[in-house]
């Protein structure tokens, strides 16, 4: 391929020294992040003659414009540099886990003197313990239902002190050991975590232990409703524990089986947990970007981002075939483990291996199941748009509809919701809230609300039309682009803005626009008194209602959030002396009305165009 002098000029100065590399295509986005022992001799055979590359590298290469390199000190950092900026980036043509958002924990507040238990996406160095990552947020919170009757454990917000009167309804029916009346002390209540911890973990035989002692304790005591509690307990545990397979001695390593299967693109990786001897779980993962990619890579990237999100790295991890990179993952995965070894390993007979055949199985049977939905839920959103297409008589099938709500409390913080559906499906990340400027309306008045939103909606096309061709940033793809259908959420009255505002703009021809009534979900045309009513068990009409409700979701979120904020900043208005700009750098000082309250008259008088007569205003008001 004929190289430009750009590309040319970096490939010149390439050090030959450990480190990362980073493709940009011509919109300056990150395509493609890579590692290299040696970047000179890695980055430059890429634009070797192209023969024998595969077809994905083939497209990666003509797409780059432009290259990046970041050297580092040996390869275990530049293993651990690309894990972190492909996690940054999500380049398209790297493998990358398939869902965006990151995947839950079970967190457990190690540092609070009772610890709570919660449900995270985020892990933190605050001296917490953390179990996970779950593909489910459903399935964390079934697991914990059950574990909670196992272990007690608080879920309110009282300050714990072993000195209040009552306890709540969750002591009553055992759903809580109440340290707060002082039921439990202390170092009974951690004593209680710990066991949720190595249950957890998959230890359970110590656990077991435990609570066999203090039944026996309790009832040598004769505190027999103590004892039956405990009895109950340790049913509960050993009727999950019998569930879990056991699958070696208990005296084997500690252990993660992966296995893969792939089709189309896509691979699904499925892990079993061997703890104590025992399969106590298993969770599969999709993989999207491995076309024209070997297993051993696909594998690889997978143990890298897997073991990159895991709370916790076991003594062994059992693989289907070598991986290149084997060695350096190893280390990487025992400086994860605090120093201590972890081993990679390929199981060529015995219980191990039928091990890893019995996860390719379920690998394989997952991603047949996830494939038949995908395909049923495509098929859905096809019928559901052909159907649209059909009873709307549109020259296409409206692959890009919009709709649009208006919220607000008695014309208080009104603000209006624009939500996207592509091929039948939210796009969030198109989604637009408008603040509406209610000073210009009067008094509170829906029609004219939409009306504003739709206009400053339609003025942002028009300007990505003009500058387009031009210099300049890269244009907003929520306005850049015409809908194929506007939905909106209210009948005649609403669609009359809306049809305003398309003529306007000169695209009332061009915008099919109708509107949704609530009562009847009957379905209103412009210039047409006649209603439409779609079949009541149509997919066309589960799609209309589900893009109709979504909006008002939205809506309702967005303006809470502003009534909330102006609910703040209207504490302050009252208060002689405060302006919009004092109010302002009030705010974006402490954070918060409650700060501001806590703070004194010094810190008051500090903030950027306070004075002293003005910090005396808010300290009268407020306390």
């Amino acid at each position: 391929m004929e190289l430009t002098e750009k590309i040319q000029g970096i490939l010149a100065t390439l050090p030959a020294k450990p480190g990362c590399y980073i493709y940009h295509n011509a919109e300056g986005t990150i395509i493609y992040v890579g590692k290299a022992i040696s970047l000179k001799n890695r980055v430059r055979s890429y634009f070797h003659s192209d023969s024998s590359h595969d077809a994905k590298t083939r497209r990666l290469v003509r797409e780059i414009v432009d290259i990046e390199w970041i050297v580092v000190g040996s390869e275990l950092e530049a293993l651990i540099l690309e894990m972190n900026l492909i996690k940054k980036h999500r380049p398209k043509y790297n493998i990358r886990l398939k869902d965006d958002k990151r995947y839950p924990y079970i967190k457990i507040h190690w540092n609070e003197p009772f610890p709570h238990v919660t449900v995270t996406r985020q892990m933190d160095e605050d001296g917490s313990r953390y179990f996970g990552p779950y593909t489910s947020a459903w399935a964390v919170y079934q697991t914990l239902d059950v574990l909670r009757k196992i272990f007690p454990y608080l879920t309110c917000d009282r300050e714990i002190t072993g000195l209040d009167k009552r306890a709540c309804l969750y002591y009553d029916i055992k759903l809580c050991i109440a340290p707060c009346i002082g039921a439990a002390d202390q170092t009974g209540y951690r004593q209680m975590i710990t066991d949720m911890m190595d249950f957890l973990a998959g230890h359970s035989e110590g656990v077991l232990t435990h609570l066999q002692d203090q039944m026996q304790k309790a009832a040598d005591e004769m505190r027999f409703e103590k004892a039956a509690a405990l009895r109950d307990q340790l049913k509960a545990l050993q009727f999950i524990i019998e569930r879990q397979k056991i699958v070696f001695a208990t005296d084997y390593l500690d252990s993660d089986v992966l296995a893969m299967a792939r089709t189309d693109g896509e691979a699904c990786v499925q892990i079993f947990f061997i703890r104590g001897g025992k399969l106590i779980g298993r969770e599969y993962f999709i993989l999207e970007g491995t076309e024209d990619t070997a297993d051993q890579e696909v594998m690889s990237e997978f143990v890298k981002q897997f073991y990159t999100e895991a709370a916790n790295i076991p003594e062994q991890v059992m693989i289907p075939e070598e991986i290149e990179e084997a060695k350096i993952i190893a280390q990487w995965l025992r400086s994860k483990r605090g120093g201590k070894k972890v081993e990679l390993f390929v199981p060529k007979d015995g219980q191990p291996h039928d091990l890893v055949k019995m996860a390719a199985e379920n690998a394989s049977e997952t991603l047949q199941s996830l494939r038949a939905q995908w395909q049923a839920d495509a098929h859905k959103q096809e019928q559901a748009l052909g159907e649209l297409q059909a009873a709307l008589k549109l020259p296409v099938p409206p692959n890009r509809i919009e709709c649009y709500d208006v919220s607000h409390t008695q014309g208080v913080a009104t603000v209006g919701a624009m939500i996207v559906f592509e091929q039948g499906v939210p796009s969030k990340g198109l989604y637009r809230k408008f603040n509406i400027d209610s000073t210009s309306i009067g008094s509170p008045d829906d029609f004219a609300s939409m009306e504003q939103m739709l206009t400053r909606r339609f003025r942002r096309w028009k300007g990505s039309q003009e500058t387009k061709s031009g210099p300049g940033s890269k244009p907003d793809a929520s306005f850049s682009f015409l809908p194929d259908l506007i939905i909106i959420d209210g009948g005649k009255g609403q669609l009359g803005r809306v049809v305003k505002v398309l003529e306007q703009f000169d695209l009332f021809d061009k915008v099919p626009v109708v509107g949704l009534a609530k009562q009847e979900e009957e379905i209103f045309f412009p210039h047409n008194s006649q209603p439409l009513i779609l079949p009541r068990h149509s997919q066309g009409l589960y799609l209309v209602q589900r893009i109709r409700d979504e909006a008002h979701r939205y809506g309702i979120t967005a303006h809470r959030a502003r009534r909330s904020k102006q609910g703040l900043a209207s504490q302050l208005d009252s208060i002689p002396g405060i302006g919009p700009t004092r109010r302002k750098a009030l705010l974006k000082h402490f954070g918060s009305m409650d700060k501001i309250k806590e703070a004194s008259l010094e810190e008051l008088s500090a903030v950027k165009g306070m004075t002293g007569p003005a910090a005396e205003s808010i300290k009268a008001h407020l306390e």
